[in-house]
Formats: structure tokens, C-alpha cells, sequence
């Protein structure tokens, strides 16, 4: 099903007018951006404004599947290629037959596995996994990832041959802090939404409430936005939405030195800092934790010790 896609920004809708057009070809599209910009929404609007329409749109998230697995979701398998291979599977380019197929993060994608996407989009071709029997697809490949690929090339991580044949038609979605016009757009958006779903209502953002959303930069991009307002719907009781309400105050002295923090010491201080901040990233991301190390840059066990030394458990 398609999201329609909030805007104002003459940058969103220039892009949102080369989607229209890249979505009646059937060329490989690379989806560029920061974290939570969204490019899911426009990998869907190119496969629902094109002629494959009626057929799947199939997402594949390469950073989120297991590396011992991935392959098998990509191609399929056959009962005994592996252990726990109890009968034949398809994968998710033979589900996306005559439609497409989304592979988000794919600078993520192991290198084993990239030549063989490169043979599916110069051939149409491949093999499940433990068959020499070869299957042909009709898809459309669209791909996305928050990653500097030529940087990755330079460090023999990322195939340069399959960078090409993905770049035919690049398209970069620029973050919400370049697009400040969007932010009350979808603040406004999602203050609907969330206002039905907790059954609510609101007469609107207090001039200081929309104060705070504009000045604040959005690390986190559409996604943090929609938290931030989802937040702020559950929790306010006010009558219109208040900047308390919203959360989006950076972590400073003012959040250290709460009264509830009666120890004032350095080290209860950065924790108070840490367990706010690894809060925060882990909201912005759902909760997964490979996501949130990621945007951290810190290893995923570290981060799992972190949570547990902090003490930080999601909200029920």
C-alpha cells in the first residue's frame, strides 16, 4: 500500500517529479540519504507509478537479516541445502517476479552475495541455494542505503561494477533540517494521526512548541519527527502541544542537574547523559539494536552491555 508522501519543499517536490518520471522505465534506481529521510516512501512511489503496479513490491532489508541467512531470503533454497532446509523456500526476487524488489541498506550487503545480485540485474538469472537449477525473474531493482558507497569501493568492500549498474538513476533525499518548510507539514500530519490513534484532541502546536520543532536539527530525520509527535500525544495533557511535551531539548546541564539527580557527581552525570542519549538513538530506531549501533558507532555488544549496565528498558 502507498504512504503518501507529506511535502511543501520545492526540493521534495522536484524529486518527487523525477520519481514520476524513472517510475516509467524500468532502470535500477539508487536511493541516497541519511537514516530516516524516508526512501522507502519513494521506492514505493516509483513501483506504484509504474507499469509493475498490480505486481509485488517486495522489501528486503540487508542490514536487519542475519548474514547466514540472507542468502536463502534473497534466492531460496531446496529441502536439504542446509540444515533446517526442510523443503524447498522461494526467495524474495522470485516473489517479486514481474514487480520489485527493494534492498534497503545495501551498503550492508556481504560481498559474496553482491555478485550475485549484479548477475540477477545483468542476466536475470540465478540459483537457489544447494540447486543448479537456474531461475529467470522479471524485476525491478531499487536500492537504498544511508552509506558513502565510493567510500566503501575504496575499501574493497562494495563491488564497483554492481555500484554502476545500481546508479543508473541516483536520487538523493535531503535530510528535514534542509527542508525546514516540511517539518510543520508533518508535524501537523502526523498530530492527525496520532490524535486518532490515542484519542485525543488537540487544538494544535503552541507558538513555542513550533519554535522548538524548527530550531531543532533532526538527527533523526522523519522518523524521529513522527516519534517526537507520537511522544507528545501520548503523554501531553495540555491543550495544545507544548515544547515539555516534545522532547527534543538536547541532554545538558539542565538534564543533569534535575532535582531527581540528588548525586551531582561526574560519573552519575555521564551515565544520567549516557542512559538518556542510548535511549533516545534506540527510540528513533525502533528499538533494533543493530539500527541503533549503528547510528551510534559503537559495536552492537557494546551497546547491549550498555543497556543492561544502565539499566534502560523500553516503555511498556
Amino acid at each position: 500500500m502507498l504512504s503518501k508522501i507529506i511535502t511543501k519543499s520545492k526540493v521534495i517536490l522536484d524529486i518527487l517529479d523525477t520519481v514520476e518520471r524513472a517510475a516509467k522505465t524500468d532502470s535500477s534506481v539508487l536511493l541516497l540519504g541519511e537514516s530516516g529521510v524516508g526512501k522507502e516512501l519513494f521506492a514505493q512511489k516509483l513501483h506504484y507509478s509504474s507499469q509493475r503496479e498490480a505486481f509485488p513490491f517486495i522489501k528486503v532489508n540487508c542490514a536487519a537479516l542475519p548474514e547466514g541467512l540472507l542468502e536463502s531470503e534473497l534466492f531460496g533454497h531446496i529441502k536439504g541445502a542446509f540444515t533446517n532446509a526442510i523443503s524447498n523456500r522461494q526467495g524474495r526476487f522470485e516473489l517479486a517476479d514481474k514487480g520489485t524488489i527493494f534492498l534497503d541498506e545495501i551498503g550492508d550487503l556481504p560481498l559474496f552475495l553482491q555478485a550475485k545480485i549484479l548477475r540477477v540485474i545483468q542476466e536475470k538469472k540465478f540459483e537457489k541455494v544447494g540447486s543448479e537449477d537456474t531461475i529467470t525473474v522479471d524485476v525491478r531493482i531499487i536500492a537504498a542505503t544511508n552509506k558513502d558507497l565510493l567510500d566503501l569501493i575504496g575499501k574493497s568492500l562494495f563491488r564497483e561494477d554492481l555500484y554502476y549498474r545500481l546508479n543508473v538513476l541516483p536520487i538523493v533525499i535531503p535530510p528535514l533540517r534542509k527542508r525546514p518548510e516540511d517539518i510543520f507539514e508533518l508535524a501537523r500530519f502526523f498530530l492527525n494521526k496520532y490524535m486518532k490513534e490515542t484519542n485525543k484532541n488537540f487544538a494544535g502546536f503552541s507558538k513555542e512548541a513550533l519554535d522548538t520543532l524548527v530550531s531543532h536539527s533532526w538527527p533523526g530525520n522523519v522518523r524521529e519527527l513522527q516519534n517526537c509527535i507520537e511522544r507528545a500525544c501520548v503523554i501531553s495533557r495540555n491543550k495544545y502541544i507544548e515544547p515539555e511535551d516534545l522532547f527534543t531539548k538536547p541532554p545538558g546541564i539542565d538534564f543533569i542537574t534535575e532535582s531527581k539527580y540528588k548525586d551531582r557527581n561526574l560519573k552519575t552525570a555521564v551515565n544520567a547523559f549516557k542512559a538518556y542519549y542510548i535511549r533516545k538513538a534506540l527510540e528513533e530506531n525502533n528499538w533494533n539494536q543493530t539500527e541503533t549501533s549503528r547510528a551510534l558507532a559503537i559495536q552492537r555488544t557494546y551497546l547491549s552491555r550498555l543497556i543492561k549496565e544502565l539499566n534502560i528498558e523500553q516503555n511498556p
